[in-house]
């Protein structure tokens, strides 16, 4: 019987020959993409790889071998393309994004639209974001805010993406998704949430508390210790201090910002009650047309993939090929499918990128779905 060293030795020398025999698969694969810069043929034939896998796998003694070549093949023909999209790219055959780059985003005074009332804290983002060189009004929804982009009634909207403590904005990446919108800036919003009241209130005689959904989660451990009192959504936390104001009934109060109190004449019952002490929220700025700022690093994008097994994993290996890091991903249902997802990715990169191009390039081929929502 041989020992662990001899068989260690014999898996070195079938490694190398492996490596060997890969190399001369991958010289091979060039020209094959010299071939298809020649002939404008797809990289992707999905239909022959997929018998190519069937054929290889059938040579197999048993199931796990046989799932084992499938996937190493499936793998080796992945990074294949890869090189050929690479190759492609290097000759001016990838189409780039339809974008137009700018030096500025803002070249006159802009209209902003906001979703809520005064107060809001998309209205804070939104100043936060232009300072004060802009006019603005206020809508209902944020599909409102939207719809005022696409008719051209406002230059930017400001939408809330995601929030530290509660999570993401799931309709918004929704709309972002529907929506010919793009994304050009990003504001990063620190939240502090306070108990609003009348004047005369206090806080062993509330008994209704208003707010947006997302507040009354993100101040879910003060609202524990209340449990007494009845939790109200309303579209935005302003609103809700504007209806607390309205209604004059003392046993109301308000989770929204303490700017807010000063706006609507409420006073702060109590400061700072969110869970978490560095909540922050991410908005975004939404414009209507496909531009982006020349020194941007960020680049949102929306995709579907095959049902299939792996189709997750090949998608993001594009990114790793291409030395580009991916810093947030999320995943919604499809509103056509159920138990479908499509899925939200930001990466790292400007659109003017050699590797950024390669990767979209191979997206496009290889997914069901692609749109670039912006880059910031």
């Amino acid at each position: 019987m041989k020992d662990l060293l001899e068989l260690r030795n014999e898996i070195d020398q079938i490694d190398n020959e492996i490596v060997s025999l890969f190399e001369q698969r991958m010289h091979i694969s060039e020209q094959v993409a010299q071939y298809k810069i020649r002939t404008g043929k797809k990289v992707f034939d999905k239909e022959r790889e997929s018998e190519k896998l069937k054929t290889l796998s059938s040579k197999a003694s048993n199931e796990f071998i046989r799932h084992g070549i499938w996937e190493l093949f499936e793998q080796i023909m992945s990074v294949s393309r890869k090189k050929q999209y690479q190759l492609l790219g290097a000759e001016g055959m990838l189409k780039k994004p339809d974008f137009t780059k700018v030096d500025r985003l803002v070249e006159k005074k802009p209209t902003v639209v906001f979703q809520g009332v005064e107060g809001a804290y998309s209205q804070q983002a939104m100043q936060q974001f232009f300072s004060e060189q802009h006019d603005s009004f206020h809508v209902e929804t944020w599909r409102d805010a939207m719809e005022a982009i696409r008719r051209k009634q406002a230059d930017f909207a400001v939408l809330p993406l995601e929030n530290s403590s509660a999570g993401i904005v799931s309709e918004n990446y929704d709309l972002l998704a529907e929506y010919d919108a793009y994304i050009v800036g990003e504001q990063v919003l620190k939240i502090d949430h306070a108990l609003l009241g009348l004047a005369n209130a206090d806080e062993t005689e509330i008994r209704t508390v208003y707010s947006h959904p997302q507040a009354l989660m993100q101040c879910s451990k003060y609202l524990e210790e209340h449990k007494e009192w009845e939790e109200i959504s309303l579209k935005n936390t302003a609103v809700s201090a504007q209806k607390v104001k309205q209604d004059g009934n003392v046993h109301q109060a308000a989770i929204a910002s303490p700017v807010t109190a000063e706006l609507y004449g409420l006073k702060v019952i109590k400061e700072g009650i969110q869970d978490n002490q560095a909540n922050c929220t991410r908005f975004v700025i939404v414009t209507a047309d496909p531009v982006y700022q020349k020194d941007a690093r960020h680049i949102a994008l929306c995709l579907e993939l095959p049902h299939t097994v792996g189709s997750l994993y090949h998608t993001l290996s594009h990114f790793i090929y291409n030395n580009i890091n991916m810093i947030n991903i999320q995943s919604r249902p499809k509103p056509d499918k159920n138990w479908e997802y499509r899925f939200f990715i930001d990466i790292e990169g400007n659109l003017e990128d050699e590797g950024v191009q390669n990767a979209l390039g191979g997206l496009k081929e290889e997914t069901s779905f692609l749109k670039i929502l912006g880059t910031y």
